[in-house]
């Protein structure tokens, strides 16, 4: 079932800070980079973060997460995490399909992940996600942007 999640439940937001660091870490290794800022983030930081966390739950287990914000008639997705014990079972998918169903009246989508991590990648393409470019943020480090417009579909 997917539902908001409120950061300002401690459990929650405790439950939350676990599984973004264990999905984070399997970025890490696929990029080669450990200093990606959820791995590092403190339960402060992430309570106070300004995004909308949607939560995938399992019964009462928090199996995967994404988190958005909107500004100027535009989602930008910050996050999008799943515990790797439930890869490859649709959890991203859904997450996405529900932010967007969420956001009707949104025409524009934008998120972005490591250039090395095809299976983020592949995820954001099946679900009509376009590459726009890729920027390195850092010396060999760089990071794929996607949008999805309504209007090209």
């Amino acid at each position: 079932m997917i539902k908001s999640v409120d950061l300002q439940n401690k459990y929650l937001a405790r439950e939350l800070l676990k599984l973004q660091r264990a999905s984070y870490l399997i970025e890490a290794k696929l990029i080669n980079f450990y200093e990606i800022p959820p791995l590092k983030e403190s339960i402060e930081e992430l309570t106070n973060c300004g995004e909308s966390f949607l939560g995938y739950f399992e019964g009462d287990r928090l199996v995967g997460a994404l988190s958005y914000t909107i500004t100027q008639g535009e989602v930008t997705i910050c996050r999008l995490v799943v515990h790797p014990n439930d890869f490859r079972k649709g959890i991203a998918q859904r997450l996405l399909k529900e932010v967007e169903n969420t956001n009707m009246e949104i025409n524009l989508f934008k998120v972005a992940t490591g250039k090395e991590n095809p299976p983020a990648k592949n995820l954001y393409l099946k679900n009509g996600y376009k590459l726009m470019n890729d920027v390195e943020i850092v010396p060999g480090l760089f990071i794929s942007n996607f949008t999805k417009c309504r209007d090209e579909q």
